[in-house]
């Protein structure tokens, strides 16, 4: 058994620990509220945007409407955009969406790169030996479209100029609190497919024929514009669900250590008294042992 002075030491540098972890929940309580509204604020654009983008890939000629929607005949390449943290103590949030990256890609027989948003994401995939042909990291705490604006623009030239024929986003989907879900969402070609929850809740009309759209002052003026602006905003969506993500789950994971740290602060203390509690017994004994020994000499 370790010595009172021993525990001792070990309670004061766990309280020391809890403190720091309390600290950072309360800052990460204080970030999600903020990521949280900002993700309110835009998510039903950005919905909407999804919804008029895959309903002009299902108009009829959509090849002859804008390149991004031309799908490729051979893919020679996929992109993917993965989305991670800049830091840890968020539990299992960082490990999971680089999981969640190797479980469908890892054994894909087409070859893949990887654009990282998030120092953590990078470094995983970098110590997996992926092949990481960009890296985006040092995201504003609230990010603005034009933060993130360069992403986008990213997948758009890869795509258009033929060095990658399909492009994936992947992101932590912000539900609540408690639970955050890896998600993947095919980007580029756009295309349209049935099964997108939050989408059908803006269009219950999935099997009939999609909404017509008059262009003013011409098709391709107006989706030169639009469809590579709505491509960059799904992936500033994608940036603020997974920062609400990340600090909800840091959030969670510092109220756990913290009161994993009182509990283990607690044991230790019952163990420091008993230490004390035997040194104060061997004292005692060894006075009675000493008054024993003087009154048997008189």
């Amino acid at each position: 058994m370790p010595n009172a002075r021993e525990v001792r030491l070990r309670i004061k540098s766990i309280k020391n620990i809890s403190q720091v972890t309390r600290a950072l929940q309360a800052v990460s309580a204080s970030k999600v509220r903020k990521s949280m509204a900002a993700v309110l604020q835009t998510r039903p654009y950005a919905t909407k945007s999804w919804q008029v983008l895959r309903d002009i890939a299902r108009q009829p000629g959509k090849e002859n409407l804008h390149p991004l929607l031309i799908k490729r005949s051979t893919v020679n390449n996929i992109l993917v955009v993965v989305i991670s943290g800049d830091r840890g103590l968020a539990g299992a949030y960082n490990t999971n969406i680089i999981r969640f990256t190797q479980h469908n890609f890892s054994n894909s027989p087409i070859p893949v790169h990887y654009v990282a948003v998030g120092r953590k994401g990078r470094d995983m995939l970098l110590r997996r030996r992926m092949n990481v042909i960009a890296e985006f990291s040092n995201i504003p705490a609230a990010p603005t479209f034009q933060d993130v604006a360069a992403i986008g623009h990213l997948v758009v030239d890869e795509f258009l100029s033929g060095r990658t024929d399909e492009v994936y986003l992947i992101y932590t989907d912000f539900v609540n609190m408690v639970k955050q879900i890896p998600t993947i969402k095919k980007l580029l070609p756009l295309e349209y497919q049935i099964g997108e929850e939050r989408v059908q809740a803006f269009n219950q009309n999935d099997h009939q024929i999609g909404p017509a759209y008059i262009y003013e002052p011409g098709v391709h003026a107006i989706l030169d514009q639009i469809v590579p602006r709505f491509t960059a905003l799904q992936v500033y969506q994608a940036i603020l669900e997974s920062q609400a993500s990340e600090h909800a789950a840091r959030m969670v994971a510092m109220k756990n250590a913290t009161e994993a740290a009182t509990e283990l602060a607690g044991a230790l203390q019952l163990e420091y008294n008993k230490a004390r509690q035997q040194t104060i017994t061997n004292e005692m004994l060894d006075i009675a042992g000493g008054a024993e020994a003087l009154s048997a000499e008189f």
